[in-house]
């Protein structure tokens, strides 16, 4: 079985380092470090299990099943530090906008919503704002950052919860 999620995760990763400020990316070295270490090219991404709100798939959704399927494209958004991220927004829109085209190269595209259990349920759906997630497109809730301290991508800065993805 071909691990594909990696080089996805890595490319998202980087360019979440790269949107990163300078001040934020100083305060959580060891954070980078981890994430870079998880995260290393060639090396299979790390399982994962997290609960499907919207999309295509539903319920309880593994990263290695959904692989064993064909390519998958991990986008980790930074969830609900007080408000909706207006760049993450933009991004999701983007991704809609494009999903023939993942599905024409039979990819997947997982979007993890991350944030405190409390109300995570409600703040993704409010993010969606009613959009209907098309094929292949699925979100997952990451309750209490499962996911994101698990991949080294925790943004602990003020009112912020995980690298943002541009």
């Amino acid at each position: 079985m071909k691990i594909v999620p990696t080089l996805a995760i890595c490319a998202l990763f980087l360019s979440c380092t790269l949107a990163a400020p300078a001040s934020a990316q100083s305060q959580s070295g060891t954070t980078l470090t981890t994430a870079k270490q998880t995260l290393a090219p060639g090396k299979p991404a790390q399982d994962f299990q997290l609960q499907s709100v919207a999309g295509e798939l539903s319920g309880d959704v593994r990263l290695s099943q959904v692989n064993a399927e064909g390519p998958v494209v991990v986008v980790v958004l930074r969830g609900f530090p007080g408000r909706q991220c207006p760049a993450c927004s933009a991004q999701v829109g983007d991704i809609i906008r494009n999903a023939d085209k993942f599905a024409a190269k039979n990819a997947r595209v997982l979007l993890i919503y991350p944030g405190a259990k409390m109300q995570l349920g409600m703040h993704a759906d409010d993010f969606l704002q009613g959009t209907k997630l098309p094929k292949p497109l699925t979100m997952l809730l990451d309750p209490d950052y499962q996911f994101t301290n698990a991949y080294g991508l925790r943004w602990n800065a003020t009112n912020e919860t995980a690298y943002p993805t541009t």
